[in-house]
Formats: structure tokens, C-alpha cells, sequence
């Protein structure tokens, strides 16, 4: 029998529903059911390669996570990897088809249903129950005619909706009902309950209001949920895991905000430190003296660090550097740490720019993506501290870069994976650069680092690095369960899917 899908679209972007999605998934497995996630059409900067090397969303990987399954490009078919503001790399079961135009690529969105359909299928004929994820808002009407997201493919694969809100960011009953009132009759009808996320509060205050929602609607309100401290890896350039934090741990970890970054889940174990304050910067001012600088991934290398360097940030990271402050490179991150970047064939534009000149590294960037799960040990015969640390991650790139000959640079760690003549990791003295994202996860290396960075202030790590990347991610879907288990009315969730 194919599976029961239940699909969860939002009133606007970063509603909350990927997450919620990954809560839902978990509590499905814990009631002994086969789940897998399922999102048609992602756009996002945030991505994951597989076993078998080909691309998808993070969201959907975290997803499966909660599933209890690998992840599987089935579960996102089409990737959109913004480009520039009018346009994205197109990636298609995994493998990137080229970029488009906004304008072109919804000139031809439809013909991409075949591989959708095809893949929700896959899925469907394997599991009980499919949990699918909507994008931004089905009440976006100038794209209702050719959606293949929202309500689209709730029709194409009878899907049952529910219907979330934002009450964090204000307004959030004229969020849902107006978005109600914008659908025509038969896609108000696939809607089957509202949910109220992101709640701080006594849920009661709210009882009036619920209760003149329902009349207005027509539609119940399956829960209120509250505001959660579950450190779920989001996918949206919105997500509050970007906005600058304070400083309230010893060591002072500053990421680079970089205009087109990417995979900043890179940092989520670093935040989980208790040592360290990871926070977010886009600006000199902002950067201030931190302890470590981290240049985190980006999808547009040369226009990111012609960025960093017109922004002021370029000559105060290396003022920070010459003072002995680490600086950690990471995929993009890691080409601006060099000397220079091609690109020949005009992948982002055309010509040479010169890098940061911290690492004695040239990158070219060529047609083929790098796209690979690497597992090794570190190689840092100057840092014998951080030598022989297991490492794991993917990469993902379009670059490969190269040690200018007769270099004395160190490698980054030994992987299983790439050209011998090539550079996927180096390291200069306070300088560390890496293709490998992903990096910080493994408990060995990050517990190693945060000793290094401790070491340097005079700070005992002795608490550093107690948490595994399995242990805790398990444990933050606990916590989203429960809350879920808590504010959800779960026999009305599972009575709309039929079980």
C-alpha cells in the first residue's frame, strides 16, 4: 500500500516548518511507523551530499535524521542554489543541470513534475507515511499557476494540509486566515488544521482569539506551539542562527556572514561548546577581537570576497591574523585564504582575483562539481596538538585548488578522496583551511581545536568536546518530539491521515 503523505505549508518563509516537518517525522518512527520527508522544490544555500555523491537539501537531510533513514535525493528532487539575485544553479536528482534566470526557470518549472512525481513515488511505494514540506506561502498568487510546491503538488499526490504560522514575528492570525482567504474553494479544502508555532507564553491568552480564528477559518486549530530550544539545522537565510549574538562564553568565535553563505550548519557543534560564543558578523565594527575568525562556505566565491575586502572585513582579518588570531577557512572560505582564483571559463563571472594571501594556495574553478563524502585523520605536523584527529564531512565545490610548488604548507588531514596533486586542506601557522564540511562535527577534532583555542587564553579546556555529533542531534530531536507531543493534537493529526 503506498504511504499516507501529510504536508505542511507556512503563511511566509522561516514559519518554522522545516523543523516542524523533522518533529513530526521523529514522532511518527517513536509510534513505529516507516517515515521519510519529502520536499518537491527547495531553494536553498544549505545543501548535503549523499553516500552515493549527489546533492540535496540539509533540510531534508536533517529530516531524514529524524526519520532514522539516509537521505536519499528522492526526498528533493529539484534544488535551487541562489546564484544571484534573478537567478540559481539548477540541481535535478543531485546533479546540477546549469544555471537559470528566474524568468527561465519558470518558464520550464513544469516539465520538471515527471522527475517530482517519479520520486515521491519511489518513496511512497517503500514507506507508511510521507511527511511533505510546502515553501514561502501557497497564497503567493502570482506563482499559483504553475506551482509544483505548495497546493500544486498537494493535488498531484492527494495531499492533507496543515496550515502553520509565525506568531514570533507578529500578526499571525491575519497571517493564516488571509492566507485561507487567498486560495480558491478546492485548495481551502485540502487545508485540514492550523498550527500556531513559535509561541512565548501562556498558551490560554490566546483561547479568544483561537476560537474566532476557527469561526472565521472554517478550520481547527490542531495546537500552539511553544517556542523551543532545539538546535534543529534550519535551511533559510532567515533563520536566527545568523543574527549577532553577545559574547557570554570565554572564547569568542566570529563567523563571517558572507553575502551568499552557505552551510553555516557547519558551526552548530561549535555552538553547542560551552566554551565557546559563536556569533555572526557583517561588518568591521561587528568583528571587533575575537578569538578564532571563521570564513564559512559561500556560492559565489569571487563576488563574496571582492565583498569582504570592499567591506573593511579583508584588512581587519588580516590585522587579527598578524596578532596571532586564529583564522579558519572553510570550502569557499578556504579559496579566499589564498593566493588567487581563476576562473577561466566564467563560472562566476570570468577573470583572476587575488585572495586573502594567507595560505600559498591557487584555485581554478572547472565545469565538474566536487561532490563526495570524505572520512580521514588530520595532518598538521605543526600543530602535533591537532595531528591525527579524525575528521568526516563532504565536500562540495567547483574549485580545485592547488600548493604553489616548492611550498612549505602543511596539509589539512589525509582524506579518501581527490587528486594527489591537489589541495583539499592546509595549514600555515594560525591559518586552517579545509574543502571538508562538516568538519567541526566529529567530538576528536573539535574537542582538539577548542583545547588549541583555550590554550592560547590561558583557559583549562577540560570540558571541551564531551558531546558526540550523533549523541547530540539525537537528543535535539527528543526535545522537538516532546514539545510537539505536548502542543499537537495528535489523534486529530492522525485521523487526517488516516490512521
Amino acid at each position: 500500500m503506498a504511504a499516507r503523505p501529510i504536508m505542511i505549508q507556512g503563511t511566509m518563509s522561516n514559519a518554522g516548518k522545516s523543523w516542524l516537518c523533522a518533529g513530526l517525522c521523529r514522532i511518527f518512527r517513536e509510534d513505529g511507523y516507516s517515515v521519510a520527508p519529502f520536499k518537491s522544490q527547495n531553494m536553498a544555500l544549505n545543501s548535503f551530499i549523499t553516500e552515493d555523491g549527489l546533492e540535496m537539501g540539509r533540510a531534508q537531510a536533517v529530516q531524514a535524521g529524524a526519520c532514522g533513514i539516509a537521505p536519499s535525493v528522492l526526498m528533493n528532487p529539484i534544488l535551487l542554489k541562489p546564484t544571484t539575485d534573478m537567478g540559481s544553479q539548477v540541481i535535478v536528482r543531485g546533479v546540477p543541470v546549469g544555471n537559470m534566470e528566474a524568468r527561465e526557470y519558470f518558464r520550464q518549472k513544469k516539465s520538471y513534475l515527471p522527475v517530482i512525481k517519479e520520486s515521491y513515488d519511489a518513496l511512497a511505494a517503500k514507506h507508511d507515511i510521507i511527511v511533505i514540506e510546502g515553501a514561502g506561502s501557497p497564497a503567493e498568487i502570482n506563482l499559483r499557476q504553475d506551482d509544483i510546491v505548495n497546493m500544486g503538488l498537494a493535488e498531484l499526490v492527494d495531499a492533507p494540509v496543515l496550515l502553520v504560522g509565525d506568531i514570533d514575528r507578529g500578526g499571525v492570525f491575519a497571517q493564516l486566515l488571509g492566507t485561507v482567504l487567498l486560495l480558491e474553494p478546492e485548495e481551502q479544502e485540502r487545508i485540514r488544521g492550523l498550527i500556531i508555532n513559535k509561541f512565548r507564553g501562556d498558551p490560554e491568552i490566546l483561547r479568544p482569539g483561537l476560537s474566532m480564528l476557527e469561526e472565521r477559518v472554517g478550520k481547527p486549530v490542531l495546537g500552539v506551539v511553544p517556542w523551543m530550544n532545539a538546535a534543529i539545522e534550519e535551511e533559510d537565510s532567515l533563520s536566527a542562527q545568523l543574527l549577532e549574538r553577545s559574547v557570554h562564553a570565554p572564547i569568542d568565535a566570529a563567523v563571517i556572514r558572507l553575502p551568499k553563505i552557505s552551510n553555516y550548519t557547519d558551526f552548530q557543534m561549535l555552538e553547542a561548546e560551552e566554551l565557546l560564543s559563536v556569533r555572526y558578523v557583517s561588518s568591521a565594527r561587528e568583528l571587533g577581537n575575537p578569538d578564532l575568525v571563521i570564513l564559512p562556505g559561500t556560492k559565489s566565491t569571487i563576488a563574496d570576497l571582492l565583498w569582504l575586502r570592499e567591506s573593511g572585513l579583508e584588512g581587519k582579518i588580516l590585522r587579527l591574523h598578524s596578532a596571532g588570531v586564529p583564522v579558519f577557512g572553510i570550502c569557499g572560505g578556504y579559496q579566499m585564504l589564498g593566493e588567487e582564483i581563476s576562473d577561466p571559463e566564467g563560472y562566476e563571472g570570468g577573470g583572476t582575483v587575488r585572495g586573502l594571501g594567507l595560505l600559498p594556495l591557487v584555485t581554478v574553478f572547472e565545469p565538474e562539481k566536487c561532490r563526495t563524502q570524505s572520512r580521514g585523520k588530520t595532518v598538521l605536523a605543526s600543530h602535533p596538538e591537532l595531528s591525527g584527529k579524525a575528521v568526516s564531512g563532504y565536500q562540495i565545490h567547483m574549485g580545485r585548488t592547488f600548493l604553489r610548488k616548492g611550498s612549505s604548507c602543511g596539509t589539512f588531514s589525509a582524506l579518501l578522496s581527490g587528486a594527489a596533486e591537489e589541495a583539499d586542506g592546509a595549514v600555515s601557522g594560525n591559518v586552517f583551511g579545509t574543502y571538508l564540511h562538516g568538519v567541526f562535527d566529529e567530538a576528536e577534532f573539535r574537542a582538539a581545536f577548542v583545547r588549541y583555542l583555550a590554550a592560547k587564553k590561558g583557559i583549562d579546556p577540560q570540558e571541551a568536546g564531551s558531546v558526540s555529533y550523533e549523541e547530540f542531534r539525537e537528543e535535539q530531536y527528543r526535545i522537538l518530539a516532546r514539545g510537539l507531543r505536548g502542543s499537537l493534537d495528535l489523534p486529530a493529526v492522525y485521523r487526517i491521515l488516516g490512521l
